[in-house]
């Protein structure tokens, strides 16, 4: 076998909205290019991408899954992204590396929620896209419904290359649009067709959409476009290659139908990706940062290696993989490779060509090339691998930020002792997931994407970790501050045998500006207090402070001005005058009017119009304040202030009321006063927990 020539690679991405069928399709592929002797079924478990025990039970998939097909000598690389909000992570690292994008969207449902993300995704990524209508052969299947939709909703380029055989139940096969042949399937499921004239009813239909597409084929080369507007026919031989010119500019959304399950219209499918997707050779140049400038590092297999990490798996036998994209150069699996992030070595032990959780060893890989390589030590989603030396590295791939939150604590000691290595490992894997110890509250926050991701991480750590973890609402991490200016006296007097204790100090108490945090003032004269008690004074301010006379929350945002005291020459001491402040603290702060804070967070919300009453009406229920509306392509985006109290089942709250359609963000503002029937409850809540304990 000589070298990889990566003229003959094809990499592409499925995406769709949950259910739609994209693991279908894959599967589908790799029984028609050979790669696997059955055709596997989500419903039953058993299909090569979704392999995983959470998975196979719940029927959907969670993670990106790379397949390796081989198709008249041609490598295809097809990473199955999950369809579902929560783990849109995946489908973002997938299209980082991919070439292409296949848009699966199922002929009965349509256009749904994550069907907008997948285009989305293609445009921000500048993917070359094509639209499988797939379950045609299911009752209430619509080609020409869905068609038209894609047509309205994402772009007028949308043109089909085949066209359907028969509908629902009498589905049975694909006409070739630009050549004019009929493909007639069998219906056991097998794959098989018989290539045929195009029947006489289609005729029409068939002509008319190879017209549409041949005028979109044409607007992508200049001397052909001359010839068509001047009426001279074109050939299929003339069009064949510039369809591939207007695929790969993306002048050109080609449609197909089909139904994986049914096996009909994937072999055409198939031949379609490996005759006209790009190859990297013609795909874009990736961005790099090298000396601290913007490079462009082209797609030759010339050039010096470099690779991306775009996704890490732990594999319960082979350990950790390191997923790459190769975006320059070819490399062998006799040496070492460096991760330029970390500044370290690694040791290669095999280049893997993945299908599934099956890895077929490989000894050379280059440009375009996706595949894993296991056991890397340093490497870390997101790194740049490349030769020792090199100094170019890739952008790191962005994530959206968490959304949902729960507060997490072991079952039990052994739990606790695995925990921190289990998260580490479960973080590592997964991009779109935190963990952190919330300082104020001490709970410790686990947070994701909604809560079926968080349901699902939980499930991992018990399943492959055998960690255990009880969940509950995180507690609000609320303040106390006042609200008028007080004065305090605070004396600590003891006399026992021998030497007694003794401390007294004058400090006034004023309110300060929100955020302004805690100002310590030292204002005594004639040495009531000598100088080395008085750094006692702020201390034992600073101790107190951490624990509120309301509901036992730090104090903020005011000043303490010692301003007089007085001292024993033998009885007093450091202890003494950080007591004294204690005393103080807690007399005069009750006297200057506490009240309780809350944070407040600026929540950003993304929504089709026709939820946006719903979505501010919601808002006001929850003590929001609307901020403003601005317009974002055929989204509103609607921005407010809203208390975070209010927003920890937002996530899911928001998914029910827009159908999945609305997304947010949200992010700490400020603090400010909790209304007074709130505080009241809130401030009896954490008595009763205190009397509890």
């Amino acid at each position: 076998m000589g070298a990889r020539q990566p003229e003959n690679t094809r990499s592409f991405a499925l995406a769709a909205h949950g259910g739609a069928g994209k693991t279908a399709l894959t599967e589908a592929m790799l029984f028609d290019t050979g790669t696997t002797s059955r055709l596997g079924r989500v419903e039953d478990g058993n299909t090569v991408s979704d392999f995983s025990q959470e998975e196979q039970k719940r029927h959907i998939s969670i993670n990106s899954s790379l397949v390796t097909m081989e198709r008249n000598g041609k490598t295809l690389f097809a990473i199955d992204t999950p369809g579902f909000a929560d783990f849109v992570g995946e489908m973002r690292s997938a299209a980082r590396v991919v070439d292409a994008m296949i848009i699966v969207v199922s002929g009965v449902s349509g256009i749904e929620v994550q069907t907008d993300s997948a285009w989305d995704m293609a445009k921000e990524f500048a993917l070359p896209s094509a639209f499988f209508i797939s379950k045609l052969d299911r009752e209430n299947g619509d080609f020409q419904k869905v068609l038209e939709d894609i047509r309205s909703s994402y772009s007028d380029k949308a043109v089909p290359v085949y066209l359907p055989i028969g509908s629902e139940a009498s589905f049975k096969g694909v006409v070739d649009v630009l050549r004019g042949k009929a493909y007639t399937y069998e219906a056991d499921g097998s794959g098989k067709f018989v290539e045929g004239a195009v029947p006489a009813d289609m005729a029409d239909d068939v002509a008319a959409t190879k017209e549409r597409l041949v005028e979109a084929i044409v607007e992508a080369d200049d001397e052909l476009m001359m010839r068509y507007l001047e009426g001279e026919a074109v050939s299929d031989d003339e069009l064949i290659p510039a369809l591939r010119k207007a695929m790969v500019q993306k002048m050109v959304l080609p449609v197909f139908p089909g139904a994986s399950t049914a096996n009909i219209g994937v072999h055409q499918l198939l031949d379609f990706i490996v005759d006209f997707f790009p190859s990297p050779l013609e795909s874009r140049a990736r961005v790099a940062t090298k000396g601290g400038s913007e490079v462009q590092v082209a797609q030759s297999p010339d050039g010096p290696f470099s690779a991306l990490c775009f996704k890490l798996m732990v594999d319960p036998y082979v350990g950790k993989l390191s997923f790459i994209r190769v975006n320059s150069g070819r490399l062998t699996s006799d040496g070492t490779i460096f991760n330029v992030n970390k500044g370290e070595e690694e040791r290669i032990s095999s280049f893997k060509f993945m299908t599934g959780k099956e890895g077929k060893d490989v000894k050379e890989i280059v440009v375009g090339d996706i595949l894993a390589i296991p056991k890397l030590h340093s490497t870390q989603l997101g790194d740049t691998l490349a030769l020792k030396g090199e100094t170019l590295t890739y952008p790191p791939i962005s994530f959206p930020a968490p959304v949902y939150s729960v507060a997490v604590t072991a079952k039990s000691r052994a739990d606790e002792d695995k925990l921190g290595n289990a998260i580490n490992k479960t973080l590592e894997e997964d991009a779109s997931l935190t963990f952190e110890k919330n300082g104020e509250t001490g709970d410790s926050i686990l947070s994701g994407m909604g809560d079926m991701h968080i349901d699902i991480v939980l499930a991992r750590l018990k399943e492959r970790y055998g960690v255990e973890l009880d969940t509950k609402t995180p507690q609000v991490p609320y303040r106390e501050t006042i609200r008028k200016t007080a004065e305090a006296q605070g004396k600590h007097k003891k006399q026992t045998g021998g030497h007694g204790q003794y401390g007294d100090v004058h400090i006034r108490y004023t309110p300060l500006e929100r955020g302004a945090g805690f100002v310590f003032e030292d204002s005594i004269v004639g040495g009531a207090i000598p100088k080395g008690f008085i750094p006692a004074v702020e201390k034992g301010l600073r101790e107190t402070m951490v624990k509120g006379p309301l509901a036992s929350f730090p104090v903020v945002d005011f000043k303490a001005t010692l301003y007089f005291g007085s001292y024993h020459d033998v009885d007093s001491s450091e202890m003494a005058f950080k007591l004294a402040a204690r005393l103080s603290f807690k007399k005069g702060i009750l006297e200057a009017n506490p009240v309780l804070l809350e944070p407040i967070m600026l929540a950003e919300v993304a929504v089709p119009e026709e939820y946006l009453g719903d979505v501010m009406g919601d808002f006001n229920s929850r003590r929001g304040r609307i901020l403003g509306i601005d317009a974002r392509g055929h989204q509103q985006i609607v921005r407010a202030q809203v208390p975070l109290a209010e927003m920890f089942r937002y996530a899911i709250i928001l998914r029910s009321m827009t159908s999945g359609r609305g997304s947010f963000s949200m992010a700490y503002d400020h603090y400010e006063e909790v209304p007074a029937e709130i505080s009241k409850k809130v401030i009896a809540a954490h008595k009763q927990e205190d009397e509890e304990e």
